[in-house]
């Protein structure tokens, strides 16, 4: 039998894991700068200097974190950046 402290911890566990999900966006060699940086502005409502940033570290990092939150708000937009031609995923 479960103690109400228990049960409290499992959903505040589960709360916090679930806004830990994250796009990552990775380089490739056919993308240009503008297209990834509009794509990050009209998709992921990136800043212009917010999405250059991103960009810059996906360029010389290999790949970078460009939106954090919970899954089901990170799906349709990972989803439009690889149907944008983008390498995403969601982690």
């Amino acid at each position: 039998m479960s103690t109400k402290e228990e049960v409290l911890e499992e959903v505040l566990v589960e709360e916090s894991t679930s806004l830990n999900n994250e796009i990552v966006l990775y380089n490739d060699e056919v993308n240009t700068f503008d297209h990834v940086i509009n794509m990050l502005i009209k998709i992921c409502e990136h800043t212009p200097e917010q999405a250059e940033q991103c960009s810059i570290i996906v360029h010389y990092k290999g790949k970078c974190t460009v939106k954090t939150g919970v899954y089901d708000d990170l799906k349709p937009q990972c989803t439009q950046l690889l149907e944008a031609g983008l390498s995403a995923e969601i982690v």
